[in-house]
């Protein structure tokens, strides 16, 4: 079998697995990246970029350039539950070079990862290349194996990182133990054009059983419909026009656009997962991102998390890595070092999960603001509190290595 060598191998050429790849080839460590796709020209659905990881941007002196991308800047988020409108977050007081969140495709980000990285030569990534099984040796990992279209291949490596997503590979291979946090809800995402005219629904709208949020992507709205766990084979016996309708009612003003969604393969579902592995480690192998920790949508605060939980590995390893000194003791510094943030991250959207939006998806009358939501109509400064939280999250990692070789 074909072999390669390599002093870090990421299966996953995600946000946790390209920004992780960059930085280490930076670092002058020799990285592959693996992705097994062609390209990254995918619906990513949530697209977000926060305030916190256009710092890490600002922080490498990228930002300029990944802004000189397509994108829209949100600067407040706000949402109308029943009859009342609510702004929620407001982005500009945050102590970060960009005040907003920034609405990119994914495959933006993504490829100006790819393209930046290219500058180092240790920087490696294999497209078409999917992460099949694992190289051990005495009891520790010590490659990854792939498949691409040339056949297999076997890349042996100091490091194996698992970025490969909700259902990763490397982590299954691995036999490391995941505890469910539960998600009481699904969604569907759909797109519909959005017009100069339309009014600005940050947010979306909130109403008895139903949850609907609209996210501003310049030509077309990208539109997230909340639905009870399991429920979608119910909708789709409802048949397409009953949706259409479900959806007109609850935005009056899309009613003219809804014919967009033809048929139900112009909906896409997204199975919503909670879940954190108990070690995000073995000898050898570290996972990072959603392969360590599923997050919910709300918030969609994910990606960043991806990303930070990178910043992070990069900070704690490179070092190690350069003087092939990495032990499992480092790989255990970076699992405490991001577990508190994904422990209260995803407290707060089991929380959310369980005692907002399915309370909603429940409720047959009608329904106003709970009065907490209230107090940030009435007391604007209040606003601060959910931007910080959404916009930077529990402990943001700020770029502590330095340039290494190119």
């Amino acid at each position: 079998m074909p072999e390669t060598q390599t002093t870090c191998a990421i299966a996953g050429g995600g946000p946790a697995g390209m920004m992780l790849g960059l930085l280490l080839a930076r670092a002058g460590i020799d990285v592959t990246v693996l992705e097994k796709h062609a390209d990254f020209l995918r619906d990513f659905r949530g697209d977000t970029i926060h305030p916190s990881t256009l710092e890490v941007m600002h922080e490498l002196g990228l930002l300029e350039g990944l802004l000189a991308r397509p994108h829209q800047k949100t600067y407040e988020i706000g949402a109308r539950i029943g009859a009342t409108k609510i702004a929620v977050a407001d982005f500009t007081h945050l102590p970060t070079h960009c005040k907003y969140i920034a609405f990119m495709p994914q495959w933006e980000f993504l490829n100006f990862l790819a393209e930046t990285g290219k500058r180092y030569e240790t920087f490696h990534l294999k497209m078409q290349a999917e992460a099949t099984g694992l190289i051990e040796q005495g009891g520790r990992v010590t490659g990854l194996r792939a498949e691409t279209p040339e056949g297999p291949l076997d890349i042996r490596a100091d490091l194996v990182i698992g970025a490969d997503g909700r259902t990763s590979v490397v982590r299954e291979k691995a036999g490391l133990i995941i505890d469910d946090l539960g998600a009481p809800i699904d969604v569907l995402w759909l797109r519909l054009s959005r017009r100069e005219t339309d009014e600005a629904e940050s947010l979306g709208r909130i109403d008895a059983g139903r949850f609907f949020i609209m996210i501003d992507r310049g030509d077309y709205w990208q539109c997230a419909f909340v639905i009870p766990k399991g429920s979608f084979d119910e909708w789709k016996s409802k048949g397409i026009d009953a949706f259409r309708q479900t959806i007109a009612t609850l935005m009056p003003s899309l009613t003219d656009r809804t014919a967009e969604i033809r048929d139900w393969n112009n909906v896409k579902l997204l199975t919503v997962k909670v879940d954190r592995l108990r070690q995000w480690y073995r000898d050898g192998l570290l996972c990072i991102g959603d392969a360590a920790h599923a997050m919910s949508p709300i918030g969609g605060v994910g990606i960043n998390l991806a990303v930070q939980d990178a910043v992070a590995a990069a900070n704690i390893l490179s070092r190690p890595l350069l003087s092939r000194t990495l032990t499992s003791d480092d790989l255990a510094r970076v699992q405490k070092r991001r577990l508190f943030p994904t422990r209260v991250t995803q407290a707060v959207q089991v929380f959310a999960q369980t005692r907002i939006v399915e309370p909603v998806l429940r409720e047959t009358g009608t329904i106003s603001p709970p009065f907490p939501l209230k107090l940030l109509n009435w007391f604007p400064i209040l606003r601060r509190l959910p931007a910080r939280a959404v916009g930077m999250g529990v402990r943001p990692e700020h770029v502590q290595i330095g340039e290494g070789a190119k």
